[in-house]
């Protein structure tokens, strides 16, 4: 079993910048593919970012050149580096693990952006 905890979400005022974190524990054995979702009230959850084993990422495009993905593999951990923020980054953000017979989901974390 894999559990996943975010953190690092809250209130930002409109151009402010966050770190998310997302630690991973269980059963991991090596790198695997991590995404980052969001989900704004009364919208269907949609992807951000990914980012691969290898440290490759891939971007939305409304974040692309704003938010940045990395990974620590050393500590099972991965980070989405927020900037420009803008009201409709709102939502609660969930860190999803891609398993090689399941994918997981942590508990979310929420962002408002609002001045």
């Amino acid at each position: 079993q894999v559990q996943l905890v975010e953190s690092g979400g809250g209130l930002v005022q409109p151009g402010g910048s966050l770190r998310l974190s997302c630690a991973a524990s269980g059963s991991i054995f090596g790198p695997r593919a991590m995404g980052w979702f969001r989900q704004a009230p009364g919208k269907q959850r949609e992807l951000v970012a990914t980012i691969f084993s290898d440290g490759n990422s891939f971007y939305v495009d409304s974040v692309k050149g704003r938010f940045t993905a990395s990974r620590d593999n050393a500590k099972n951990t991965v980070y989405l580096q927020m900037n420009s923020l803008k009201p409709e980054d709102t939502g609660v953000y969930f860190c999803k693990l891609y398993g090689d017979s399941n994918d997981y989901w942590g508990q979310g974390t929420q962002v408002t952006v609002s001045s």
